[in-house]
Formats: structure tokens, C-alpha cells, sequence
């Protein structure tokens, strides 16, 4: 007998019938005192899990009926109380197996219908991570090569250009610039997700690494009219803080943060970058005076694609905070956001002190 006709329908009834049998074979052949009425229970289990409810249900009250009724048959003779509560406790053993049995059964297909619904949702999302990753790695030539032809025009390779015409090519390039670093975003945050983020940890200067996204950002500021400002704790005088990191991913953080403080504030406003110096931990926090976040936003900002109900949310890409957090996080440190008062956000992260 192969394993798919044994574990059929019929050979499990059949299979039933001859525990049923056996177990009332020793049940009749036995005096009444002698309780065997617990060898039902594996035809109800078996019942309950491969056959139906109903099926389940009358197999119990059979064997509620044969455990009862050894009491007169197959010899009618007076049983004793506890021969009578013994059987009655058998006749509820069998009950209770026959429900444990059912609501088993039903919690395993719950189980198994959630392990299936996993199982596409994770073919789901690693389908999507290829595609996005297989899309972004194809467009970056194209975006290249229009950047590189931008130049070349620029410098009036291909003959003269007039003020007009520079003006437009160089908003194109910038245009270009910024959806190749959104293309490369993309590129690292699927790559840190699968691989991990790989660090070059050395002692730094957050300080220096502050001014230089700074000085990155300058053009990015003036043309929206905000000013850029960098203080030291409440003090005021230059501090050296020191931590260990990766010199080129912290200063992604930076520009991200500046970058995004930049994009939502007013024309005439100020974005300021405060770095304090504790004991145990470095702390820098980039502050606007923008339209601030919805409290309820506030936990999910730093998670991927998340795009909020409120205006600042909606015009990101989700995208630049979530890669900070990836490299916060790698650094053992904390990013976290909060609302400025009387108006505007907070960006802010920390990371831990080391000597110089």
C-alpha cells in the first residue's frame, strides 16, 4: 500500500473502524470495573484530523455510548458507584479530547493559511526588490550619459550657446544630478536591506564633517534664499567632537538632513545645525522653521516610502531619511525627529564619544 492510499479517506475510516473494534473487544471482554474506554481516543483524534466536524462529533458519541454501555452489556449486572463515576470520567475525557482535537485542527489550517499568505508576501516583496533594483542599476547610464552631454554643451562643444541657453542647461544638469542621487539612494538602501551597510570606522571630527556637507549645500541654500548656520552647544565656541564612523556615509546623513531642512523651510529663513558635546554620547541636531511634523507622523518618518498625510511628508521621496537611519543605526547610534517651537522640526541623531 503506497502512501497516498493510506492516508486517503477510506483507509483512514477503515483504519477507525479497526481501533473502534479492538477497543470494544477488550471493553466487552473485560469486567465492567475495568475502564479501557481511553483507547477511543485515537480513533477521534484520527477523526478529527483527517476527516470532517460532523464525522468527529459522531465518533464521540459512539464511544461515549459503547464506554456507558459496558455497564449492562454484554452481562446486565449491578456496577458499583465507582465503576459508574470512572466510566462518566472516561465518557468526559473523550468529550474534551474531541474538542482540543477540533480547535487543533482548526488553529493548524490558521496557521497554515497565514504561513501561505508569508510565503507570497515574501515572494511579493523580493519580486519587487528586483525589479526596483534591476531598474535603478539601468537607469543610471542613460542619466549619465544626458549629464555628460549637458557639459559638453555647456562648454559649446557642439557651438555657441547663449546666457538663455546656459541658464536652462545648467537647471537640466541640476534637475539630472538630483534623480541619478535618487537613483543611487535607492541603489544603497536595497543593497544595506540584503547585504548590510559595510562601514570604514575611524576616529572623526563632526565638526569638519558638518562644514564640508555645508559647503556642498551652499549653492542648494542660496537659491532657495535660506541661510546656513552652524553652532556649538549653548556656549557658542568651536568644540571638537569626536566619534567613531565612516567619514563618507555620515556625511550622507548630514546632507540628508540639511538637504531636507533646506526643502522645507521658508525663503529668508534660517537652517541651523547644532552639535553638542556629553560625556557619553555626541549629539548634532539640524533645526528649521518650517510647518513641523504631525505628532502622530513623528515615529514613522525614518521608515522606507513613508509618506505622510502633511504637506512636508508629501513632497519626499521617503527615501533619504530611511537611508539615515540604515547608517545611524550601523553606527550604533539614534536618529529621531521632534517639533520646534514655536514652529518648524528637529532632525537629530547622536553617537557615541570617543577620546581624541
Amino acid at each position: 500500500m503506497n502512501a497516498v492510499n493510506f492516508y486517503s479517506k477510506p483507509a483512514i475510516r477503515w483504519l477507525i473502524v479497526f481501533l473502534f473494534a479492538f477497543a470494544l473487544s477488550i471493553e466487552y471482554l473485560t469486567p465492567p470495573e475495568y475502564v479501557v474506554g481511553y483507547l477511543y481516543i485515537g480513533g477521534i483524534v484520527l477523526t478529527s484530523n483527517h476527516l470532517r466536524r460532523r464525522e468527529t462529533f459522531l465518533i464521540t458519541l459512539i464511544a461515549a455510548f459503547l464506554t456507558l454501555s459496558n455497564l449492562w452489556f454484554p452481562v446486565y449486572q449491578l456496577s458499583q458507584a465507582s465503576t459508574i463515576v470512572n466510566r462518566a470520567i472516561v465518557v468526559m475525557a473523550l468529550i474534551v479530547t474531541s474538542v482540543i482535537s477540533d480547535r487543533n485542527r482548526h488553529y493548524q489550517a490558521a496557521i497554515a493559511q497565514q504561513q501561505l499568505r508569508l510565503h507570497a508576501q515574501e515572494q511579493l516583496a523580493s519580486l519587487r526588490e528586483d525589479f526596483v533594483s534591476t531598474l535603478t542599476h539601468d537607469l543610471k547610464t542613460p542619466l549619465l550619459g544626458a549629464i555628460e552631454t549637458l557639459k559638453a554643451m555647456q562648454r559649446a562643444e557642439f557651438g555657441a550657446i547663449t546666457p538663455t541657453q546656459q541658464t536652462v542647461f545648467t537647471t537640466m544638469q541640476r534637475s539630472h544630478q538630483t534623480t541619478l542621487q535618487l537613483v543611487e539612494m535607492m541603489l544603497d538602501i536595497y543593497r544595506n536591506d540584503a547585504d548590510g551597510l559595510t562601514l570604514k570606522l575611524q576616529p572623526i571630527e563632526l565638526g569638519a564633517i558638518a562644514q564640508d556637507a555645508m559647503l556642498t549645500l551652499r549653492e542648494l541654500a542660496a537659491a532657495r534664499r535660506v541661510h546656513l548656520s552652524l553652532n556649538y552647544s549653548d556656549s557658542g565656541f568651536r568644540q571638537s567632537l569626536w566619534a567613531m564612523g565612516d567619514a563618507l556615509q555620515l556625511r550622507r546623513v548630514f546632507s540628508n538632513l540639511i538637504t531636507n531642512s533646506i526643502h522645507h523651510s521658508p525663503r529668508g529663513a534660517s537652517v541651523e545645525i547644532w552639535l553638542e558635546s556629553r560625556p557619553s554620547h555626541q549629539v548634532v541636531k539640524v533645526l528649521d522653521a518650517g510647518l513641523g511634523v504631525a505628532p502622530e507622523e513623528l515615529p514613522h518618518l525614518f521608515e522606507r516610502f513613508y509618506q505622510g498625510q502633511s504637506d512636508r511628508q508629501a513632497t519626499g521621496s521617503g527615501l533619504g531619511l530611511y537611508l539615515s537611519r540604515q547608517i545611524i543605526e550601523a553606527h550604533s547610534g539614534k536618529i529621531w525627529a521632534e517639533n520646534r517651537v514655536p514652529n518648524g522640526a528637529i532632525f537629530a541623531f547622536r553617537l557615541p564619544t570617543i577620546s581624541p
